[in-house]
């Protein structure tokens, strides 16, 4: 059976994904928050099932409700993809009251307010398919037990309320890997953490001792060898590395010159500076955050300030600078953003 697994981008919503990684040897994994990243992933979800109409597939999607019309329309997609010859078992679990009524309609549609949708999902396993064996139990079933606690708001007094607020912190502040661009090394990165997180929880002062070690834990997924160095350049290599396997992808251009483009990269001095070193193809670096504001970085080749100036009245210094777009959209979609810088810059030319 193959997993296509949708889950919240929180410490449970993750915390999900790494249950149902533990037992699915193949999976696809897909992460949103709510409003459009939801419509938007499902449909992913749909077009990436179609290469698989042999296979049993489980469509599962834990800790986001959904509302009456979004259920709606995806039990009509399943149905349909069954009733041309796929097998797919579409299956959610949620703790949130607003599903209620999506629950009271569909039979598919797990709803329990008692327990954190980790709590749920751990369950789901166990009893659908004995996902674990007792080594994994060790392990996963008390990390669950604290993710609950500081999810839900129960077991205040106990250390695994404590141990759960550092895990919440851990993972809310995973941005050395930006989320859009690389989604999949982003979600890896989280999961690591949380699956390293559980060697401290039969310690003393467990919560403590993760949180003195978070940093180190960090540092240890982003090397690229032995060794050591900031975390600031190791995230800097991690980046450019992940960037050049991507880069065709990203690729801009401006009279000529190449140019990279990235979205919501943020804090990007030093990620650029590395990638135009390592790149001497490309010219100039680009950044364009949510909301519009963008940053330009180049190395000497390009003037970026002209560029940022004749663009968004921006400015700054030639290998530095900024600007505004007022008319950009946010999206999830990153070849939106590519289109709509690219088309900015060839007004230029």
């Amino acid at each position: 059976m193959i997993l296509f697994h949708l889950s919240h981008t929180d410490l449970d919503g993750y915390s999900c994904q790494l249950i149902t990684k533990e037992y699915f040897k193949k999976g696809f994994y897909y992460n949103a928050n709510y409003g459009i990243e939801v419509k938007l992933n499902i449909k992913k979800m749909l077009q990436d099932i179609e290469a698989f109409k042999d296979e049993e597939i489980l469509f599962l999607i834990t800790d986001l409700n959904l509302t009456i019309q979004e259920s709606k329309d995806l039990n009509k997609s399943i149905t349909k993809l069954n009733e041309n010859g796929f097998k797919i078992k579409l299956q959610l679990l949620d703790h949130h009251a607003t599903g209620q009524k999506s629950a009271d309609d569909y039979e598919w549609y797990y709803l329990d307010t008692s327990r954190c949708a980790a709590k749920i999902t751990y369950a789901y396993m166990n009893e659908t398919f004995n996902g674990f064996d007792e080594e994994t139990k060790k392990w996963l079933a008390p990390l669950v037990f604290c993710i609950n606690a500081i999810d839900i708001w129960v077991d205040i007094d106990t250390d695994g309320f404590e141990f759960g607020k550092v895990l919440l912190s851990m993972v809310s502040r995973v941005r050395e890997i930006n989320n859009i661009l690389f989604p999949d090394l982003n979600r890896d990165f989280r999961l690591y953490l949380l699956k390293e997180s559980a060697k401290f929880l039969n310690q003393e002062n467990a919560h403590i001792k993760l949180d003195n070690e978070v940093h180190f834990m960090k540092k240890e997924f982003l090397k690229q060898d032995e060794q050591d160095d900031t975390i600031d350049n190791l995230s800097a290599k991690y980046l450019v590395k992940s960037l050049e396997s991507l880069k065709e992808k990203l690729t801009v251009t401006y009279k000529g010159h190449k140019g990279l483009l990235t979205y919501t990269l943020g804090s990007i001095s030093i990620p650029a500076n590395a990638f135009l070193v390592a790149n001497e193809d490309y010219d100039f670096f680009i950044d364009i955050s949510r909301k519009g504001n963008t940053s330009f970085r180049a190395d000497g080749k390009v003037n970026v300030s002209l560029i940022a100036q004749k663009l968004a009245d921006g400015g700054g210094h030639p290998n530095a600078s900024g600007c505004r777009f007022d008319d950009f959209k946010e999206t999830i979609d990153y070849d939106v953003v590519k289109s709509f810088m690219q088309a900015k810059l060839d007004s230029l030319a």
